[in-house]
Parts: structure tokens; C-alpha cells; sequence
């Protein structure tokens, strides 16, 4: 006669936390994408990973902290600080085409732009705390000099650019090839960041020597 499985018969449930983390980065990344950041919800983000509502906020606590952790622009300049031979302009831009030209759309910072007209508070709100969170990066990489006159510059050019090319999609760098975007893009952030000199409370500036 059979007899009842003992709890230490029965199969385990696997629980890995980093899983768990990931499975809901990508849910929400694609959530993020399709839906913009306030029609997005932490429910739904939830169901397309498999989890539950609670457990989301365990991990990250708000739909804010979730956002910002699937943003793959604040993770990769991380990755810009790391020792490289190749110019820093280069790098911001290389990394910056190759994340927007991935053919899921899932970019979340283009979920950003788009929900600047959905919730302009909101938008705003993330737009500063990504600032926050990438000027740390960008003060190891330029130093302090001009660090803080110049980094919101940068963050205006590749809002202009990813509203033109892929929120939009009109105009002449929709067109532009993706490598064309590269060179180009790479010379801009290259003069923003380093041609020039420091301004003054006047207005005037001193141009570096060289």
C-alpha cells in the first residue's frame, strides 16, 4: 500500500534570489518599453516574470527603484570607467548606438523620453536621479574640472538624439545609418567634453592650452 511522501521526499521548490532579480529586470524592461514608465505597472511587470507582486517590491522597493535598475544606461557607465585604450567619447557613443539599436526595443531610457509627455513630474524626476546616479562615473572619468557645467550638456545631446531617432523616427538621424550615427556622435561628445576651457561666473572663458 502506498504511504504518503514524506517532506523530505517531495521535490524542493529552487528559490535563487538572483533569478528572481533578473527575471523581473527583463519583464520590466520590456513592460518599461512598451508601456512608458507610468502606464507600466509593478503588477503587470510581476505576471510577465512569473512572480509575485510582493516579491517585486522586496527586491526593489518601488516602481522608481525598478526603473532605474533596468535602465541599462546607468549600468553601462559603469562600464565606461573601466581601463580601455579607446577615447571616452568613443566609448560613451559606441555603447550608447549598440544599447538603442537592439532589435527588441527594450531600452528603457527610450520608455523615459516617451513618458516625458505622460507624466512630465515623473519623467523629470527619473531624468534627475539618472544624473545623480552617472555623475559619480563621469567625475572619475573627466575629473572635477568642468565636470559640472558639462555633464548636463551630455545628457541633453543623447535625449535629443534618442527622441529624434527612435521615439519620433523623423529627420535626418532617423535616417542615418547606425554607423554614420557612431563617428558622428562620437565627435560631438568629444567637443562638448573637451574642446574649450572653463567658464567663468562672468561668462568668459580660459581655453585650455594645447
Amino acid at each position: 500500500m502506498p504511504t504518503a511522501d514524506t517532506p523530505s521526499d517531495r521535490p524542493r521548490r529552487v528559490r535563487d534570489p538572483e533569478l528572481h532579480r533578473r527575471a523581473i529586470l527583463d519583464a520590466a524592461a520590456r513592460a518599461f518599453a512598451e508601456r512608458g514608465y507610468s502606464r507600466a505597472t509593478l503588477r503587470d511587470i510581476a505576471r510577465r516574470a512569473g512572480v509575485t507582486h510582493g516579491l517585486v517590491l522586496r527586491h526593489f522597493g518601488s516602481k522608481e527603484n525598478l526603473f532605474l535598475a533596468a535602465v541599462p544606461g546607468t549600468r553601462s557607465v559603469d562600464e565606461l570607467a573601466e581601463d580601455s585604450p579607446e577615447p571616452l567619447a568613443a566609448r560613451i557613443a559606441r555603447e550608447f548606438v549598440r544599447r538603442l539599436e537592439e532589435p527588441d526595443g527594450t531600452d528603457t531610457f527610450v520608455a523615459l523620453v516617451r513618458s516625458a509627455g505622460q507624466d512630465e513630474r515623473a519623467a523629470g524626476e527619473l531624468y534627475v536621479a539618472m544624473q545623480e546616479r552617472t555623475k559619480a562615473t563621469y567625475r572619475r572619468l573627466l575629473g572635477e574640472h568642468a565636470l559640472e557645467h558639462r555633464v548636463p550638456f551630455l545628457a541633453a545631446l543623447l535625449v535629443g538624439v534618442t527622441f529624434s531617432r527612435y521615439v519620433v523616427r523623423a529627420g535626418d538621424l532617423a535616417e542615418m545609418s547606425a554607423e554614420r550615427l557612431t563617428v558622428d556622435l562620437t565627435a560631438s561628445i568629444h567637443a562638448l567634453l573637451h574642446e574649450g576651457g572653463e567658464v567663468h561666473a562672468d561668462g568668459s572663458a580660459r581655453h585650455s592650452a594645447g
